[in-house]
């Protein structure tokens, strides 16, 4: 309690000298506009940069079937109304998967609610598509589709878009990863440590 009774009587000392009964007009914040130029192509440089695969994928199915090939993974979680279901892998639907099952997969299959250009995250909700958090968190790989038409350009277009959502909302940058106080990337610490993400 010390450190709320230190902050409010810092606030009180600063509203000290304003007048009784005078207004104070709050503060409007405008963000910047957005950059010009293909949000889609913004996002796919991004997420990029923080070292996931971007591929686009004509054929949804036979795109994921190719990333499966190449990773190896032959046991996908997936939501359980997820629209693509690719053919010669295992697909198994998540109804409460314990962690251990979870971790028994090769990866994870999903969509998201929508993608941010300006910092190359996909957001995941929860939602029909995404799928339960704990989906994405485990296995080792994520394989997610995005849709061109769920790219918005700025995170303060994600949080209008998002307004009135149920969550909860996982902002995702890129395979999990963290460094030590030496600077040194260690991947898979806090999720997966691959993400390909399938632009359709």
């Amino acid at each position: 309690m010390a450190a709320r009774d230190d902050i409010l009587a810092r606030v009180r000392a600063a509203l000290r000298d304003v007048p009784a009964g005078e207004a104070i007009e709050p503060t409007t914040y405008e963000p910047p506009p957005a950059p010009s130029g293909n949000a889609v192509a913004r996002f796919a440089e991004r997420v990029s940069d923080y070292r996931a695969t971007v591929r686009e994928a004509d054929d949804v199915a036979a795109t994921i079937a190719q990333v499966c090939a190449e990773h190896e993974a032959r046991r996908l979680g997936i939501p359980a109304a997820l629209p693509w279901r690719p053919q010669g892998i295992e697909l198994v639907e998540d109804h409460g998967l314990s962690a251990g099952d979870l971790d028994e997969l090769d990866g994870a299959l999903t969509g998201c609610a929508l993608a941010i250009a300006e910092t190359g995250t996909i957001v995941l909700d929860g939602g029909e598509r995404s799928g339960r958090r704990a989906l994405t968190l485990v296995p080792d790989l994520h394989v997610c589709v995005v849709e061109r038409s769920q790219v918005v350009a700025t995170v303060p277009d994600a949080i209008r878009a998002l307004d009135g959502g149920r969550g909860p909302f996982t902002f995702v940058s890129g395979p999990s990863a963290t460094s030590d106080i030496e600077l040194d990337r260690v991947e898979g610490v806090h999720g997966p440590r691959r993400l390909e993400v399938l632009l359709v």
